[in-house]
């Protein structure tokens, strides 16, 4: 049996059993649906030899092992009873001259933004201020500017990655290109644990900020935003989210590249087919970084256990389905919300096949969401998924689905099976739904 003292000798970081001082402030995993979970380790990683240290004693002793940049998995992959490898302190975030960033897995969005704002620079990527970097990217990763500039993993460059027999291997479209084909959007921890990632980055724009709420009117507005959020120009993103109540509440939210006049005349285009007269908020000569923060993630429910489940759409829903979802929002016991995000421009120029997140050809996601245990959130997904592409986001895992496989990858999982097979042929990186 491998000896805990030496790893713990090894390290730069430290250990946490549940008798560890501290423990409880760190085991818990972002969404409280996994507040049970108990890992009967906890790992600081402070360098890549600690991660290979982790992973070379857990190969040893057969525990599962769970890579944590930012703790948000829907899915509770973030947490296991066995070892969590905590990547927080991996944080280091440096800019070349070409642009090019390398940003350690344990960064977060907050840091990132403000680090790569110093050199004027950004990447398209999620408002959540503690959402992880590595566990973002590797899903895909979706944003106010993705329709200008893609997904977060369309920007990555290569990436660094401890192997499940604690080799440490580079990536990039030249080297081990299978691996960086894979990494582009299968979702977190197929095939090894990534310490960094390399992006290239695109120049900080001065944004416009949107925002509008609605009480009235709300099938208009919701038909009227499927037809056009999609098509809208690349520098435009809109998007929807309604709350349940009485009466439900819809709030437009988005941000422009384009500054307020222009921005204005291309929001009066969904006014016009929605037939509503709300009084919209712009604010303009926002840099990116700032805007981020401006926005909360509509997933979040502070302090209560999360359930979301969520497809993507190819096409506008049948006026009965969008009726039958607004009605069981309605509904004075539902405490949910629907977050239809846009797509389109960037992200669907790309081919399903280029890189592994196989969702090129969507108009939206719809999210569903509430407390974990509320039974709308499965009947307003049954509802709405009638008229669905069957897609699923990676970055959003849904124990429930039938299909998983279908439904996160598509045609592009007979090779990230076959990545899988080459990397982790010995499937030390298992979980339920894993490739």
């Amino acid at each position: 049996m491998p000896d805990l003292a030496e790893l713990a000798q090894s390290l730069d970081g430290e250990l946490f059993s549940p008798d560890s001082p501290g423990y409880e402030a760190i085991r818990r995993p972002v969404n409280l649906a996994y507040r049970e979970v108990r890992p009967w380790l906890i790992v600081m990683c402070r360098s890549v030899s600690d991660v290979v240290g982790a992973v070379r004693y857990a190969t040893a002793t057969g525990d599962r092992i769970a890579p944590r940049g930012g703790g948000h998995c829907f899915a509770g992959r973030s947490s296991t009873d066995g070892i969590v490898l905590d990547l927080s302190g991996l944080d280091g975030i440096s800019m070349a001259a070409d642009g090019i960033a390398t940003i350690g897995a344990g960064a977060r969005l907050e840091r990132v933004y403000a680090a790569l704002h110093a050199y004027g620079r950004t990447l398209p990527a999620g408002c959540g201020p503690t959402v992880g970097i590595a566990g973002l990217t590797l899903g895909g990763g979706i944003g106010l500017l993705g329709r200008k500039y893609g997904l977060t993993c369309d920007r990555l460059v290569g990436a660094q990655v401890v192997l499940a027999d604690g080799s440490v291997v580079d990536c990039d479209h030249d080297h081990e290109p299978d691996l960086y084909w894979g990494l582009r959007g299968a979702g977190g921890g197929q095939f090894g644990v990534v310490t960094s990632l390399r992006f290239d980055t695109v120049p900080e724009p001065l944004t416009t900020r949107i925002e509008a709420h609605w009480t009235m009117g709300l099938k208009e507005l919701v038909s009227a935003w499927q037809a056009w959020a999609s098509a809208a120009p690349d520098e435009l993103t809109v998007n929807l989210s309604l709350a349940s109540g009485v009466p439900v509440e819809a709030t437009l939210f988005g941000a422009s590249t384009l500054e307020e006049e222009p921005t204005r005349e291309l929001l009066q285009e969904l006014i016009d087919r929605a037939g509503v007269a709300p009084a919209i908020e712009l604010r303009a000569d926002l840099p990116y970084h700032q805007l981020k923060s401006t926005f909360a993630d509509r997933r979040d429910l502070p302090e209560r256990a999360v359930r979301l489940r969520s497809e993507f759409f190819a096409h506008s829903m049948a006026d009965g389905t969008l009726a039958s979802l607004l009605t069981q929002l309605g509904d004075p016991r539902a405490r949910g919300q629907l977050n239809f995000t846009a797509m389109g421009g960037a992200y669907n120029r790309v081919a399903e096949d280029a890189t592994a997140f196989a969702h090129r050809a969507e108009r939206f996601l719809l999210e569903h969401v509430a407390e974990d245990g509320d039974p709308w959130v499965d009947a307003s997904w049954a509802t709405a998924h009638a008229d669905g592409s069957g897609r699923v986001y990676p970055n959003f895992p849904d124990p429930a689905l039938d299909d998983w496989a279908a439904a996160y990858h598509a045609g592009n999982h007979p090779r990230l099976a076959a990545v899988k097979k080459a990397y982790d042929p010995g499937r030390f990186f298992d979980f339920p739904q894993a490739i």
